[in-house]
């Protein structure tokens, strides 16, 4: 089975979730953080996600308060922040870290995958991997890089 099959992490409510339980969908993994200056591409990621989700893609949002301190509220406050003032209905995880010793696996198998600018650590909120349905890590997004960027993309690759 494909290594990032494997791979497994805390959801939003507190539940295991396999990264097995999306075989065979395209995903969008992205950190989150509910202060920080690229908030808006919530709703972005929610277009996203209303648009193409009965057509394979998911979108798997990782809160993190790594940047600037930038997502300081516990998983209910941010799941109910993302769900009120941005209307994600896409699946949450429990907040974590995407660098240093304790960073997430889907994160630290990711990062290892798709290297950045000078070093595979993520700098900021809103870092971008697309994985295939196969499980393979295709590309990684900049933070500034809106959604819609992110779906011509995904059409152009025919991975929606």
């Amino acid at each position: 089975m494909n290594e990032f099959y494997q791979l497994e992490a805390v959801n939003v409510k507190g539940e295991k979730v396999k990264m097995e339980h999306y075989k065979g969908k395209t995903l969008l993994i992205v950190n989150t953080a509910t202060k920080c200056g690229l908030t808006p591409q919530l709703n972005g990621l929610e277009e996203l996600n209303q648009k193409y989700k009965d057509k394979g893609l998911e979108i798997l949002g990782f809160p993190c308060n790594q940047f600037a301190n930038q997502e300081p509220g516990d998983n209910d406050q941010i799941a109910q922040t993302c769900s009120v003032n941005y209307g994600v209905s896409f699946t949450l995880f429990a907040k974590s870290d995407v660098n240093g010793k304790n960073t997430n696996p889907v994160f630290k198998y990711l990062k290892s995958k798709l290297g950045g600018w000078f070093t595979n650590e993520i700098k900021w909120n809103f870092t971008k991997f697309v994985v295939d349905k196969d499980g393979k890590p295709l590309k990684r997004f900049s933070p500034i890089t809106k959604p819609e960027e992110i779906e011509k993309y995904l059409k152009q690759k025919k991975l929606i």
